[in-house]
């Protein structure tokens, strides 16, 4: 499965821009609202420099990179969480996704509208989240009720469960998202259960005109300040940049980003504060058929992560022959790895490493 992020926002904020230049898959772009009223999906390749040297020097025939899916909801407004705009079409799309990236609009452009009539970020930012909090916030209200009656039975588990209902509504209730709701780990599977938009980690692009690469401006620095008070991360972008760059052919772009002062695409940022924002890693597989990359979270056991291929390789489990990329790339092939005693046999309670080059042994 790709890991899914949604792009969020304001209308007018550059959202279906940069989506249609991270995947090129056409959705329509216009300077008016709503511009966007079914959810656009385009699943992105992750660049990875890394399997593409394994794939060369493993000869492979084919290369299958890892994938990142963007979805491309709505433009909101206030008043989103009752109807407003496009209301509950975009609330529901966001609760499929991994995680939200807030495209925030922070260039000048008096030839493209602002939905309130001025770019303020922290105003912006504002009404994302206070729609989205209002929202959870109707939906834990209908728990609430419920979760009372069920308690006067007496039994411990339904207490606890109406207590911590009746907690996360006092906590919504103010403002707060549910990320920041310091009981959330008392009540796994309810947790699990309620969905709650607000509980999704959260990304920031912050949209800038292409002169203010790579730094930014005063715009982006509010973003970051209300980004460091939530422990998110902040990506500065210009997806009018992004547009252009998906139209120039792959060896004129890098000639392009460092003339921008780049070294990477905002494709590639994106990605990367995606995966440390939901503490995702890549292992590999390589061999003469095919070289390709697999995404896991951070702490995944060896079984688990031969799971991601196939349910059979971690039912059958019997050991992962590891090599670290950096000691693939400096000798140059498996071979060569385990004549230099740099391949390893990890068992059940190997945690799988960023880069790990991997071989999973297994019982059918």
């Amino acid at each position: 499965m790709a890991l899914k992020v949604g792009l969020v926002g304001l209308p007018n904020v550059g959202k279906s821009t940069l989506f249609n230049a991270l995947s090129q898959a056409g959705a329509e772009a216009a300077n008016f609202p709503f511009c966007t009223i079914d959810p656009n999906v385009g699943v992105v390749p992750v660049p990875d420099a890394r399997l593409d040297r394994l794939a060369e020097l493993a000869r492979s025939e084919r290369v299958v990179p890892t994938s990142i899916e963007f979805v491309d909801i709505a433009g909101l407004v206030a008043g989103a969480h009752q109807g407003e705009g496009l209301g509950n079409q975009f609330l529901a799309h966001i609760r499929e996704t991994d995680a939200v990236c807030n495209v925030v609009r922070c260039f000048e452009d008096p030839d493209v509208v602002h939905v309130s009539g001025s770019i303020d970020p922290a105003r912006d930012i504002e009404i994302v989240r206070t729609e989205l909090v209002l929202k959870d916030l109707e939906s834990v209200e209908k728990r609430v009720e419920r979760a009372q009656r069920a308690s006067k039975s007496g039994d411990k588990d339904l207490v606890a469960q109406a207590a911590f209902i009746g907690a996360l509504y006092d906590h919504l209730a103010v403002g707060e998202p549910a990320r920041t709701f310091p009981k959330a780990g008392d009540q796994p599977t309810l947790w699990r259960e309620l969905s709650l938009l607000t509980a999704k980690p959260v990304l920031y692009a912050a949209n800038v005109g292409e002169d203010e690469l790579p730094d930014g401006n005063e715009h982006v620095q509010a973003v970051r300040e209300i980004a460091s008070g939530e422990g998110a991360h902040v990506v500065i972008i210009s997806a009018q940049v992004e547009a252009e760059l998906s139209e120039l052919p792959p060896g004129e772009r890098a000639e392009d980003l460092a003339s921008l002062g780049l070294e990477r695409s905002g494709l590639e940022r994106l990605i990367a504060g995606a995966y440390t924002l939901l503490d995702l890693l890549t292992y590999f597989t390589a061999g003469p058929k095919e070289a390709r990359a697999w995404t896991v979270k951070a702490g995944t056991r060896a079984p688990q992560a031969a799971g991601v291929i196939h349910t059979d390789f971690e039912r059958g489990f019997i050991k992962a022959e590891v090599i670290s990329y950096q000691d693939y790339d400096e000798l140059g092939s498996e071979a060569a790895a385990r004549e230099a005693g740099k391949l390893r046999i990890e068992g059940k309670d190997y945690l799988v490493q960023d880069g790990d080059v991997i071989h999973f042994r297994f019982n059918v």
